[in-house]
């Protein structure tokens, strides 16, 4: 919106300085017109009494005056041999005198006319280099490289800036040697690859890794992105491809970084202008450009994307970007190190663990932790700390995983409705062998969900077992059996939709992918209809009807066994459950550690305040082994 305002102000002033300079030159040439005639008009003139004063030059024999209607005239009388040009005047009493007249000349009439249009064509110009970017956006500079040369004297992204990504750089390390010393590789014949492909997920750190090599091993770094070579005029991207190449050849030792390559690399032949396609235009120019590369220039070309699957096979033969570096989410002790990296100078209390933060944050990725970090600082700043302590990373956490939290005002009724369920999850979880810890329950509104059971895993899980996966559907359903004994079978509400989602969702998977069905058997069933009921189960593939039956039924069978264990467990462990949920109605939110002292000796939480209630009966209580990935039960 800035920049389209911008324009019309420009072409405003344009506009106005045009009008302005018009109406100045014709009031310069109104204001006082010279009337040339020859000497016989004016000496009737004279003779009609016309003429106010004159002006003789015997030099130039040049007249020139004034007329009563104070119009300039100007006579050359040469041609007529005039002697005495005074005569005529004294004659009629006329003043005149003697003087060098001034002679308008042709050229600077022509000068003065055309000045105002070399102005207004040459502010045009101006303006019109201005709003095409200026420098080496301009106006004449249309097919120019828009690469950014960066040059980090001070400051500059080395590879102890960037954690969790080992295996990656690792693999970067030798292109840092060559670009140190490329005598140690060319010597004994060695190739080094023109490009590198760094391949991952949206914020995993491709970016900061490319920098990072320039960093190390000291040479200028271009960043461009793909989208940036590709305009609607045929043949301006190749030529910034090749301007851009120009001059990392001038720079070299250096890297070029191309980031989301996608946007230019993708498949040839699928656009709808065939192969005079701009964007087919611009990528040939690049594979033309990697191929002219001689391996003692010293220019190495990263590129990254998250969507390697769509790059044009000719980009990924040898010679081009032969190689690909995975870039993945960092595992637990990677995020650790990246939670290292971000709490640099920042004050942080003495109970902040990364380790543990780690642990309840699988799946994040680097700019997802950076943004925990932030958050927790923004969460201190508000309550006015000087330090950021564990409890701001926990509801930075809370809040980034499930959202902010709501002020919905609940009735008693949903308020109990909403305890007892979290209850059954966290009771289920609890009882059930291969189930995960518990690290917060809660009745408190985020996102979408009215409370939630988080679980805390000790690593990252590659894989899972039938046992795990048995005890995550019991969980899962754990709130709609308790929904079932507390309120009766035809008060149960619609809270538990997302549960039953998840169950039927691992159920399907169980059957018709992992092959952990005994009557189904090891076969996988891809869904080959997006129209299927069951996601997994393929009814436009060639299976028979009679096989389909047989898998929903199976799917039945896990779902509906997993709800009557959870029926069970809460039967069994009802006194553990009651407790918990009049806990989760009186304080609306529980640790972990908060509910193992519940149900184990009856201790009350201590809030801050230093209240705590009467202990309850000691309940004893059994948790399975603590393995798998964290679990959230809405």
């Amino acid at each position: 919106m800035n920049s389209n305002m911008r324009n019309l102000a420009m072409w405003a002033l344009v506009i106005a300085m045009f009008i302005m300079m018009i109406s100045v030159s014709q009031n310069s040439f109104q204001a006082q017109p010279e009337n040339e005639m020859i000497y016989s008009e004016l000496v009737d003139k004279v003779e009609a009494g016309e003429v106010r004063r004159a002006e003789i030059d015997p030099q130039n024999a040049i007249i020139s005056g004034e007329l009563n209607n104070g119009q300039k005239f100007i006579v050359d009388s040469h041609p007529f041999n005039v002697e005495n040009p005074q005569e005529i005047f004294q004659e009629y009493d006329i003043p005149y005198g003697f003087g060098e007249v001034q002679q308008p000349s042709r050229m600077m009439d022509l000068l003065i006319g055309i000045l105002p249009l070399i102005l207004i064509i040459g502010v045009t110009l101006m303006f019109m280099r201005s709003m095409q970017g200026g420098g080496r956006g301009g106006a004449m500079s249309f097919g120019k490289s828009r690469a950014k040369l960066l040059n980090e004297p001070s400051g500059k992204v080395t590879f102890d800036d960037v954690a969790g990504v080992k295996s990656a750089k690792e693999d970067l390390k030798e292109v840092v040697e060559f670009l140190r010393d490329p005598t140690k590789f060319t010597r004994l014949g060695a190739k080094i690859p023109t490009g590198a492909l760094l391949v991952g997920p949206p914020g995993t750190g491709k970016t900061l890794l490319a920098r990072a090599v320039a960093g190390e091993a000291g040479v200028p770094f271009f960043t461009i992105s793909g989208s940036d070579f590709v305009e609607m005029f045929v043949g301006v991207g190749a030529s910034r491809v090749r301007d851009m190449f120009a001059d990392a050849r001038k720079n070299a030792p250096c890297i070029i970084f191309i980031d989301e390559i996608d946007a230019v690399g993708r498949h040839r032949g699928v656009g709808t202008s065939g192969g005079h396609e701009e964007r087919e235009q611009t990528l040939n120019q690049l594979l033309v450009e990697m191929d002219g590369f001689d391996g003692k220039e010293g220019v190495i070309i990263i590129a990254a994307t998250n969507r390697p699957d769509v790059l044009d096979k000719a980009l990924l033969r040898p010679g081009r970007f032969d190689r690909q570096i995975e870039v993945p989410y960092p595992d637990i002790q990677g995020r650790e190190k990246i939670l290292q990296v971000h709490m640099r100078g920042k004050p942080m209390a003495a109970d902040v663990d990364a380790k543990y933060i780690a642990r309840g944050t699988p799946g994040f990725s680097g700019a997802d932790l950076a943004n925990l970090v932030n958050e927790a600082a923004l969460w201190a700043a508000r309550r006015n700390k000087r330090k950021i302590s564990m409890r701001e990373f926990d509801d930075a956490r809370d809040k980034v995983m499930m959202g902010a939290e709501r002020s919905l005002v609940m009735t008693d009724e949903e308020k109990a409705m909403t305890a007892y369920h979290e209850a059954g999850h966290a009771i289920v979880g609890l009882n059930m062998p291969g189930s995960l810890p518990i690290h917060k329950a809660t009745i408190i509104p985020r996102g979408r969900a009215l409370g939630m059971v988080q679980y805390l895993p000790e690593r990252d899980q590659i894989s899972q077992s039938r046992q795990e996966m048995i005890a995550r559907m019991a969980m899962a359903m754990g709130g709609r059996a308790a929904e079932e004994l507390k309120f009766g079978y035809d008060e149960v509400t619609s809270g538990a939709s997302s549960d039953i989602e998840q169950v039927t969702r691992i159920a399907t998977a169980m059957v018709t992918e992992w092959g952990l069905s005994d009557a189904v058997g090891p076969i996988a069933y891809k869904n080959t209809d997006s129209n299927s009921f069951h996601p997994g189960i393929g009814r436009g593939s060639s299976i028979s009807p009679e096989t389909a039956s047989i898998i929903e039924a199976e799917i039945k069978r896990f779902v509906t066994e997993a709800h009557e264990t959870a029926l069970k467990i809460l039967k069994k462990k009802k006194k553990d459950w009651i407790a918990l949920a009049e806990a989760l109605l009186e304080y609306e939110t529980l640790t972990g550690e908060e509910i193992k002292d519940l149900l184990d000796d009856g201790t009350q939480p201590r809030r801050p305040d230093g209240t705590s209630k009467p202990k309850l009966a000691a309940v004893p209580t059994t948790a399975g082994p603590v393995i798998g990935r964290p679990q959230t039960e809405g």
